[in-house]
């Protein structure tokens, strides 16, 4: 299975909207003789790259599958149906398939005589696949936040100056990140400051899963039909109020959206760019932007680059969220810290509170 999960993540970036899949195949005696993984959207799904590799091989053997076998036919057919032809005897799944469409692979499995076990590494598997979780699960994009800032919290100096604070290596990484979203955000204060480009520039030009959409929130629509993020080199929306003024923007696609006193309706955005397929997003904005995501309760993780550098004064990387006091503070838990040229990223998500029971009279009667 942790082979499986390896697999899975070779498709990150290029399966949206579809999860990231990896399928290994051993024989009757244990001895792997497929593996595969979904490689793209409307292509072969992990298990029929899989079984494809082991060919008569997977008869009476075992599949360790990331997420369960779908039971339905889309672009391509049921994977429980492909299993069950093959004459796999055993499957073993980390994750249950959450999606109501595609749910059910594993009752087919079993009444086939397949015996179906779910639970194996699954929150390393969850981990892998946590973009297209969250959209199934709460109907919007994950949010990954991404941050560059000095030791002392400073994303500009106090003169607004913030090229270049992290390093050459750093940058790069970002472009990663920016590879493997589906949209990358930004706010009109950064479009202002550093009329920014927020395409993906790959080391060989190429990019598997295609250019990210490039959202930038404008309430007051005061971008310039010049701003870099509306060239061609990638497709760009930009939201706006409902009553702004968009004579200037023709050609420009548009989302005109509510807004509130952070500025565009967070929820409003979210619940758009999920209605355009959009699964994962990649934050860049600015301050006000971060704090309007946090003030939102919808950052599902951080990525910060910090940099060996003292700024002393400047803005900090998080404007106001809506947090009163240390007990409101949104908790963290750091899952990785690599060194990155000069640079330090800290990869940390959201500390999920236990909620205290509370006890009605009726169940405490009970319980007594």
């Amino acid at each position: 299975m942790a082979r499986a999960i390896e697999l899975a993540a070779r498709g990150t970036g290029s399966t949206s909207p579809n999860p990231v899949v990896g399928c290994v195949i051993t024989d009757a005696s244990g001895t792997v003789v497929g593996e595969g993984w979904h490689e793209r959207a409307g292509g072969p799904h992990a298990e029929v790259h899989a079984l494809r590799a082991a060919g008569p091989a997977a008869r009476g053997g075992t599949a360790y599958v990331t997420l369960e076998p779908c039971n339905h036919t889309g672009r391509t057919g049921p994977c429980a149906q492909a299993l069950i032809e093959a004459g796999i005897t055993r499957v073993l799944y980390a994750v249950p398939d959450p999606n109501p469409q595609a749910s059910g692979g594993a009752a087919t499995l079993r009444a086939a005589g397949i015996v179906a076990e779910a639970g194996l590494l699954g929150a390393e598997a969850e981990e892998g696949n946590a973009a297209w979780l969250t959209s199934v699960r709460l109907g919007r994009p994950y949010i990954l936040w991404k941050y560059a800032a000095t030791l002392d919290g400073r994303v500009a100096a106090a003169d607004g100056t913030r090229r270049w604070i992290c390093c050459p290596e750093s940058r790069a990484d970002v472009h990663r990140l920016r590879a493997e979203a589906d949209a990358v955000v930004v706010g009109s204060g950064t479009l202002r400051a550093d009329d920014p480009h927020l395409a993906v520039r790959g080391p060989d030009g190429i990019v598997p899963g295609g250019q990210p959409l490039r959202v930038v929130l404008d309430t007051h629509a005061t971008i310039r039909p010049t701003a870099r993020v509306l060239d061609d080199a990638a497709p760009t929306l930009v939201a706006v109020a409902e009553d702004a003024d968009t004579r200037h923007l023709a050609g420009v696609e548009l989302a005109r959206l509510p807004y509130d006193k952070y500025g565009i309706s967070v929820d409003a955005l979210l619940g758009e760019l999920h209605r355009r397929g959009v699964r994962s997003v990649l934050l860049e904005g600015g301050p006000t932007l971060a704090g309007a995501f946090v003030a939102a309760g919808v950052v599902d993780k951080v990525v910060g680059y910090l940099a060996p550098v003292l700024l002393g004064a400047g803005p900090n990387a998080l404007a106001d969220a809506g947090i009163g006091t240390l007990t409101e503070a949104l908790r963290l838990r750091i899952t990785e810290t690599v060194r990155i040229g000069t640079d330090i990223r800290v990869t940390a998500v959201p500390v999920v509170q236990s909620v205290p029971t509370v006890l009605t009279s009726h169940t405490a009667l009970k319980e007594h």
